[in-house]
């Protein structure tokens, strides 16, 4: 990782962040995931253009090995996405469940002492917060009813914080951030956190640009 400034600007003093956080070595660090499509990592990130090419050249054998599992989905919640890659299943608590053999098999596999899990997934539609979201036992139940204000995202964090592994929400979804959720996380002593990974670039997006845009500022 990069360097962090630590004091006054006029103080040169910018240590590597490693040196200053205890982080774990990267040969330490198993990758895994969903994707509702089947290609993978490398595939995947040179389809989405987002990183340089020639990066991804440099990881390419490391990349290609990353492999996505099949994922919980419902085009309902993202209306232009329509991946195959998906799991099927009766209730949304039973694709829970499918998803934590998946976290208690990637543990297994790869001798994991612990897990931690990002979402990192597409914005889904707009859901309020309702009576489905206020307990445990509500939750549980909409799982085993299949009701419609229990997206995806929340069925992940729904699995990860049952099985005390930690979820950090990089999307604005409700995701982990209903009264269910933290109800839960205090349950399994689970940290939970996140609702966005780019506030910043989302507010300079939608309120920002077009407010210097109406008032035609150059």
């Amino acid at each position: 990782m990069g360097r962090i400034r630590i004091g006054k600007r006029t103080v040169n003093h910018q240590p590597l962040i490693k040196d200053v956080v205890p982080l774990q070595d990267l040969n330490n660090i198993v990758f895994g995931g969903w994707d509702i499509f089947n290609d993978n990592v490398y595939e995947s990130a040179m389809h989405a253009q987002v990183l340089d090419a020639s990066l991804l050249q440099q990881l390419k054998p490391e990349l290609e090995q990353i492999k996505p599992m099949t994922a919980v989905f419902e085009r309902n919640y993202v209306k232009r996405l329509d991946g195959q890659h998906i799991k099927k299943a009766a209730t949304k608590m039973e694709l829970a469940q499918a998803l934590m053999r998946d976290m208690e098999q990637f543990k297994q596999d790869n001798n994991c002492d612990r897990l931690a899990m990002v979402w990192c997934g597409s914005t889904e539609i707009y859901i309020e917060e309702s009576a489905v979201h206020q307990s445990i036992a509500t939750f549980e139940k909409g799982l085993e009813e299949n009701h419609p204000d229990i997206p995806p995202s929340m069925i992940y964090a729904y699995a990860a914080i049952k099985m005390g592994i930690p979820y950090a929400n990089g999307a604005p979804n409700l995701s982990c951030d209903v009264p269910a959720m933290v109800e839960l996380a205090k349950l399994t002593g689970t940290p939970i956190a996140g609702k966005d990974f780019k506030t910043g670039q989302t507010l300079m997006k939608t309120v920002i640009a077009p407010g210097l845009k109406a008032r035609a500022w150059v």
